[in-house]
């Protein structure tokens, strides 16, 4: 959120999560030679715990929190005598009021207004380009597509997916899990997929371990998928790492927007329209480090 907001050069803490400054968290990453310096002053993830007397010794003016608990933020203001400001940056929507208004909330407590109003526009044309580019496709017209490999409460094979996808409702795709009515991450029966038998599917890069894993237990299994048989498998590059990275997502609805609309996304060339989306809301470009880390937008081979 504080990257977001142009103000990074104002952290004296972060956690532990931050700090472990992996490809996976494009915002510290870039900004390694910052985030490398700060000490931690709590946990991250779930079950958070904020390392109090560090937080204290270091005397910030603000604690920026993005728990779904006002009521702990409102107990760790009144115990370190601290203002908390909290901010809505953690659901799995890519494109939602709550994440505008928090933004352009910190551009007023940093005085970072002006960048934070660029972002903000930046991710609306984006928003807004996205849907357009889609608009007209008829429900029939439009192939079926499956995510899988999702990381939550750690790593997980073709079985982990998300109902509610950020990046497929971006474009408008068809996403079969979605007949579920479940949103948010969860697991799917492995027999469930094939009877879906989507037409393209997206896996998580980082997670293809156990996916291969799974693969080398039933070969047959995969095999008898559709998208496999037609090497319609992609990289899909995970958004989600302790919170939802936007700009990730915002890039990989625009990779699988040319993978399954290449026509639409004709003029689109995924690796520098991802810069650009990079460059604009943290500061750089990031496609070269992903591809350092053996993430890129690109076909998969499941087993290989």
């Amino acid at each position: 959120a504080v990257v977001y907001a142009g103000a990074v050069d104002k952290l004296v803490g972060a956690s532990e999560n931050d700090l472990q400054l992996s490809a996976s968290l494009p915002y510290a990453k870039t900004n390694q030679a910052i985030f490398e310096k700060l000490p931690a002053v709590c946990s991250g993830g779930m079950n958070n715990t904020v390392y109090e007397e560090e937080m204290v010794s270091l005397a910030p003016d603000v604690i920026i929190s993005t728990s779904t608990d006002p009521a702990a933020d409102d107990e760790l203001q009144q115990k370190l005598g601290i203002p908390v400001i909290s901010v809505r940056m953690n659901d799995f929507d890519i494109f939602e009021d709550e994440f505008y208004d928090s933004l352009a909330m910190l551009g007023e407590v940093f005085g970072t207004t002006e960048h934070t109003d660029a972002v903000i526009d930046a991710m609306k044309s984006w928003q807004s380009d996205l849907s357009k580019r889609t608009a007209d496709i008829a429900d029939a017209d439009k192939p079926t597509v499956y995510t899988g490999g999702v990381s939550y409460r750690g790593p997980h094979g073709i079985e982990g997916t998300y109902g509610g996808y950020g990046p497929f409702d971006a474009i408008g795709a068809k996403n079969v899990v979605d007949e579920t009515g479940t949103t948010g991450p969860f697991s799917v029966d492995l027999e469930q997929i094939t009877v879906w038998d989507p037409q393209y599917i997206f896996l998580n890069p980082e997670n293809m371990p156990q996916v291969n894993e799974e693969f080398a237990n039933d070969p047959a299994y995969f095999e008898s998928l559709q998208a496999v048989k037609d090497g319609n498998v992609y990289s899909q590059p995970s958004y989600i790492a302790f919170g939802t990275n936007y700009e990730m997502a915002i890039a990989d609805a625009y990779f699988v927007g040319k993978t399954i609309y290449p026509e639409q996304f004709a003029d689109v060339d995924v690796e520098k329209m991802a810069d650009e989306i990079f460059t604009a809301v943290l500061g750089a470009p990031y496609v070269a480090t992903l591809k350092e880390a053996g993430v890129e937008f690109g076909p998969m081979t499941i087993g290989a």
